[in-house]
């Protein structure tokens, strides 16, 4: 009896110890990418309340650079709005200068308003 076998469909199966003919499926490997907060965020959503969605993706070999591109567009708005709310806010390199402690108050306070928003928009959509 042969451990290994090709049938029609081009598929090969692997024999087990159990006596059965297991297939032999493998992921496609695609591009590796580092992920980062956002992207690993994005990973766990997926898998909790949008598992179809996860699966395709895995099985399609797309969800790494899914989960990078979610990673890349996250710190690129951040860093827009951030701009935007600091302007509004008008925290100043003046400020820097004059009151440190006031002016990392307002830019962790602008970070984290940044953050929220983009995680509601972009992660958990």
């Amino acid at each position: 009896m042969d451990s290994y076998i090709v049938e029609e469909n081009g598929i090969g199966y692997i024999l087990r110890e159990d006596g059965f003919y297991y297939p032999d499926l493998k992921l496609s490997e695609g591009v590796q990418y580092e992920i980062g907060k956002y992207g690993m965020m994005r990973k766990g959503y997926l898998k909790k309340y949008r598992y179809g969605k996860y699966v395709k993706l895995l099985l399609d070999g797309k969800l790494n650079e899914h989960l990078y591109e979610i990673d890349e567009e996250c710190y690129k708005r951040i860093d827009i709005l951030m701009d935007k709310l600091r302007d509004e806010l008008n925290i100043t390199e003046e400020l820097k200068e004059t009151d440190q402690m006031q002016w990392v108050r307002n830019m962790n306070y602008v970070r984290g308003m940044a953050e929220e928003n983009i995680i509601k928009e972009i992660v958990y959509m």
